[in-house]
């Protein structure tokens, strides 16, 4: 039996859904010792995240202290993190003396990263992606930590080889990509030197419904404009299933640091998706470019094997999304610029 809803209606649906956890996190958190700290937990991922981390420690019936870190767009999104039973505290994590005054509690979540725009401020990037990881492992060299990085870091590989594995050697397009490699070094750096157990995450990519690779091709589609085939295959995962295998992948951290590809088992085709979304909306779908030989592919099957596949499959989320902009839910405008093979974002 389906136990998720066939539509979501609102955002407060949305993030219940997001965070819901799962059995296997919750009895993790039985078993992990420790406080959580989430930094960055302003971003996309960060809230639904660590509100997961919480509803599994009520479910275990475990008293954890959860922090959240982050600048912060807003005082209501602080508040609505507070009212999640989520500590937060306010400051800058590239200023060295803010990281020192941090609690060095023992899981340590880093979710700080700047991808939109990277292109314009270079020096910028490199500071967040890759000095800022430098003063996290330093500071935090007594923890765990689990670290989001990106399957960007891999090179475009042919569709029929079933995605980039972790032992692959990098070979990160553009600067952008090129300081997520400077963030792992970093960690792991950190992690050789102090012997601190380290995840790192390339995630590859995360969707729901107010953002995300099917959310670009979704609402091109409604709006009756061309679909780009220029990168013809993607992989998606469900934000709420990303979220509860980020949660447990720190219980896998090891030094030296342990890489994991978490995203969903599926290569998908842009031009297949862009046409069942058309389907779905009653609209002709029209595209530009074609479909190259090769994409921006990761196979997790290593993450699998430790934690287990996704629970959502994609074409619950494909109809979720559809109907998610039927009915003109709030969208972050934000594109994943996932066309673009030149690493230029």
């Amino acid at each position: 039996m389906n136990k998720y809803p066939d539509k979501i209606i609102n955002e407060e649906q949305l993030e219940d859904l997001l965070s819901v956890p799962g059995k296997e996190v919750t009895e993790m958190f039985k078993r992990i010792d420790g406080d959580l700290i989430f930094l960055g937990i302003g971003g996309k991922i960060g809230p639904s995240l660590a509100r997961m981390a919480k509803r599994a420690c009520d479910r275990a019936g475990v008293k954890k202290r959860l922090v959240g870190v982050s600048l912060f767009h807003s005082d209501e999104q602080r508040k609505q993190i507070e009212d999640f039973g989520i500590e937060t505290i306010h400051g800058d994590l590239l200023d060295m003396t803010f990281i020192k005054s941090l609690p060095p509690l023992k899981n340590v979540f880093f979710l700080a990263g700047m991808k939109f725009g990277s292109v314009d401020n270079l020096s910028l990037t490199w500071a967040v992606n890759s000095y800022m990881p430098a003063l996290v492992a330093g500071h935090f060299k007594n923890s765990r930590i689990a670290a989001f990085s990106t399957g960007c870091v891999y090179p475009l590989v042919p569709v029929e080889s079933g995605g980039s594995l972790e032992t692959d050697t990098p070979y990160p397009v553009g600067e952008y990509a090129q300081s997520c490699l400077g963030r792992e070094r970093m960690f792991e750096y950190g992690s050789h030197t102090n012997e601190t157990p380290v995840s790192l995450i390339r995630l590859n990519y995360s969707v729901e419904l107010r953002y995300g690779v099917l959310v670009d091709i979704a609402i091109r589609v409604k709006n009756k404009q061309p679909v780009n085939l220029d990168m013809g295959y993607f992989n998606v995962i469900w934000q709420g299933d990303a979220n509860d295998l980020v949660l447990r992948s720190i219980e896998h951290a090891e030094s030296p640091a342990r890489i994991l590809n978490i995203t969903g088992p599926e290569i998908l085709s842009v031009r297949e998706v862009a046409l069942e979304f058309g389907k779905l909306f009653g609209k002709e779908v029209s595209f530009e470019g074609n479909e190259a030989p090769t994409a921006l592919l990761s196979n997790s099957t290593r993450a699998f094997s430790l934690l287990n596949p996704p629970k959502i499959p994609v074409s619950q989320v494909i109809r979720w999304t559809a109907d998610w902009l039927d009915q003109n839910g709030k969208i972050l405008g934000k594109p994943t610029r996932f066309e673009v093979r030149d690493g230029k974002y």
